[in-house]
Parts: structure tokens; sequence; C-alpha cells
């Protein structure tokens, strides 16, 4: 199975050639560049004050609020120090890059801002687990309410931690019915992944209905609502493997779904492809049929179709 990539491609590869071509001595030019990307984000580059030397990166995200809550600015200012900026307007994350003043390893830089997404998102997830750490080595310490981030319109993603592990449970909707089938059978096999690596996390998958943990709350209820569920222990959380967590869980919801397109997809090239079989087989037998000429007893001719 393919796993996305976390960062922006689109955003790395425009800086990386702008700042190439600076190195070869081309006078910048004016850039004005919007990508979409997973989640409703959206990206902007342009130029700062019309500066065609200093590029600005922005990104917009409909739940950034809620990210703030659990410490997303601290986060960006320790990932990204100076080169934060006042967010563009309608905006909620700018930084901004100087040609004329790059670092000697501008490449890390580009990209830890292809990151950007990913780092608004890692703050929530950061926050739970050092949670979880303070419950291990604090017991008396008092559980911190559940986290709830609405990703996605109708959908939602929700975090927990306690003494002995993280939850994280996503909703999603699907929007067709073939989509649930294939979608239960992927989460089956993440499910017998666990046969082969004792060390991945536990995952559930629930239908129409939400897990236990989200009773108490307004978790959405419906045909086409499921619910996945992932429950990290302390090998997955702790400082060393957390980052390789958050790269993967905060991208399970776009896995999933690009996973079950791939699956459609696969079926309907099969399907085209048996029919296309089946059309030659047909044609073949129609030129192969020969017409036959015989006569009865009695002398009289007909024509007789193999």
């Amino acid at each position: 199975m393919i796993l996305l990539e976390i960062h922006n491609r689109i955003l790395e590869e425009t800086l990386t050639n702008k700042i190439k071509n600076t190195f070869s001595g081309h006078k910048p030019e004016s850039t004005d560049v919007v990508i979409a990307d997973f989640d409703g984000a959206l990206f902007h580059i342009s130029n700062l004050s019309g500066d065609k030397s200093k590029i600005r990166i922005s990104i917009l995200l409909k739940f950034y609020k809620q990210l703030q809550e659990h410490g997303a600015d601290e986060l960006l200012i320790r990932e990204y120090g100076s080169y934060l900026i006042a967010p563009e307007t309608g905006y909620n994350v700018s930084v901004m890059i100087d040609l004329e003043n790059l670092p000697e390893d501008w490449e890390t830089l580009v990209k830890e801002i292809a990151l950007l997404k990913r780092h608004c998102f890692a703050s929530v997830f950061e926050k739970y687990f050092d949670f979880q750490e303070e419950y291990i080595s604090s017991p008396g310490t008092e559980l911190q309410k559940r986290a709830v981030i609405q990703y996605r319109e109708q959908e939602t993603m929700y975090v927990e931690a306690k003494s002995d592990r993280v939850t994280v449970v996503f909703s999603t909707i699907f929007k067709d019915e073939d989509d649930m089938v294939i979608g239960k059978l992927f989460l089956q096999e993440l499910k017998e992944g666990r046969r082969a690596s004792h060390t991945a996390p536990q995952v559930l998958f629930n239908h129409r209905e939400p897990p236990l943990e989200l009773q108490d709350s307004e978790a959405a209820v419906g045909d086409c609502v499921g619910y996945i569920t992932f429950v990290l222990f302390p090998r997955h959380t702790n400082r060393e493997a957390r980052d390789n967590t958050i790269d993967l869980i905060h991208m399970f919801r776009n896995y999933l779904h690009y996973h079950i397109k791939c699956s459609k997809v696969y079926i309907h090239s099969r399907m085209r492809t048996k029919t296309t079989d089946f059309l030659k087989v047909l044609n073949r037998a129609r030129s192969q049929s020969k017409n036959i000429e015989k006569k009865t007893i009695t002398g009289r001719t007909f024509i007789r179709k193999e």
C-alpha cells in the first residue's frame, strides 16, 4: 500500500526552483501561487509587499482556532522561529524567506516549510502524548479534557490521554455504500496487521454508532458514518517514536479514502479488461463462421451456417 507524502510536494518544488534560480544568477520573478491540500487546506506563495526577493508562504486551515487551543502557535514558534511573520490577510500562519539572505542548509528549511500543515496538526498530538507521560510519572494527575478537532465538514477527530494509552478517534463520512464495504475490508487488513507486528497500535472500527469512549459526546450517528479508533501505547508516544507516529496518524483519513478510491479504480479497470476480452471472443466466433452449401436427396441445395 502507498503511504501519502506528509509534506506538500508542490510547495517544496516551487521554493526549491526559486532558490536555485537565485543561485544561478537569475533575477527573482514575481510569485503568486495558490495550492490546495488535503482537509481543505490552502497554501499561498506570494511576494511580501511586492519585493520579489522576499517570498511569503501562508496556510489557511478552517480548524486552526481549535488547534490554537492546544498549543499550535507555540509549536510553530519552536519550529520556524524568526521565519514566522504576521499572518497574511485571510490566512492563519505565514512564514517568509529572503532569497538574498538564505541559510547554508536552505534545503532543510524548505523541507520544514513544506511540513507546515503537519506541524499545525502535531500540536494536539504532542500535547496529549505529554499528558500521558505525566500520568505515568504522577499517577494522581487529573485527567485532561478530550480534544475535539473538526478537521473536515461533518468529520471530527477526538484525542484523549489516559495513564496507559492515548486514544485517537477519527469520524469519517462514506458517501457511497461501496466505499463503506471497501473501507471495512481495508480496516480489517489493518487489524490483521497486528499479527505481523506486535508493536503496531490497536485499530478498531465502528459503523453507524460511535465507540464507547464517545457515548457521552455529540458524536454523529448514521448509516454513512464510520469511526476508526487508534489505541496508542507508550511505545508509540515516547520521545523517540512520537514524530513517526504523528507523521502517520495525522494523514490516516486521507490514506483511507485514497486507497478506497484506488480499489474502486482497480475493480473498474479489471471489469473493463474482462469485458474487452469477452468482446474479442465474440468477434472471433463471428468471423470464423462458415457458410456450407449442401444438397438434399432430391437435388435441391441449401446453405448451412456453422
